[in-house]
């Protein structure tokens, strides 16, 4: 894992460092642009909440929250920072040539081989 050191440009960038795994750019059919709406306005465009504007422009990436791929194979492409959710995300490529981005569990390196499998039924007896 590689360690990324700030280049003091302002006190608080000083002595900063971010864990980064992989730098690439996000996939184009897994992310989408955001409408961040509102500012400190309402309805007429007049500002009733004050000092709450502007912010960094982000991507949204669509994450698969319910893993409908079941009983394939698939690999880790990619591990990088979503700052939507504060939160590391990796990106899987199956077998049979689906991509999806999940959230990457702690322990997650690269390239390593998974089997996604079905959970287990319970049966009463």
């Amino acid at each position: 894992m590689a360690i990324h050191l700030y280049k003091t440009s302002t006190p608080s960038t000083r002595n900063g460092a971010v864990d980064s795994q992989v730098k690439s750019n996000p996939r184009n059919n897994l992310i989408y642009g955001q409408h961040r709406c509102g500012k400190g306005r309402n309805a007429r465009g007049i500002i009733t909440a004050g000092h709450r504007g502007g912010g960094h422009k982000r991507l949204y990436r669509k994450i698969d929250f319910r893993r409908n791929e079941k009983d394939i194979y698939g690999r880790i492409v990619t591990i990088e920072y979503d700052p939507n959710r504060n939160a590391y995300i990796c990106l899987i490529h199956y077998g049979d040539g689906e991509k999806s981005i999940f959230y990457t569990p702690e322990g997650l390196s690269l390239e390593i081989p998974l089997f996604l499998d079905r959970p287990q039924q319970k049966t009463e007896e």
